[in-house]
């Protein structure tokens, strides 16, 4: 995989840019599984989780949670699926 400092944007006046490298974020529950829900998606997707990119951060009162990976996405079709699928998911409240 290449760096992320090697990806320039082919057209600098248009949205995401693909192949690319994409963050995806989920909330809701803390006790929802959010992460290997996350996780399962994109493996369902053939979409491979950027190792190390995986970042948890709980609410103030412990109850909601924010689930963060990064994935390399090779089109805008697979990363529709992926908030598509997550959206679907009754624990998921939003995605980022």
């Amino acid at each position: 995989m290449r760096d992320l400092g090697d990806l320039a944007a082919r057209n600098p006046d248009q949205g995401f840019q693909f192949p690319g490298e994409f963050e995806v974020t989920v909330l809701g529950r803390a006790d929802a599984g959010l992460e290997a829900k996350l996780r399962g998606v994109l493996g369902s997707l053939g979409l491979p989780v950027t190792e190390g990119s995986v970042r948890t951060k709980p609410s103030s009162a412990g109850n909601y949670v924010s689930v963060s990976a990064s994935f390399a996405c090779p089109d805008r079709a697979h990363y529709d699926a992926v908030h598509a699928a997550l959206r679907a998911d009754p624990a998921v409240r939003w995605t980022l």
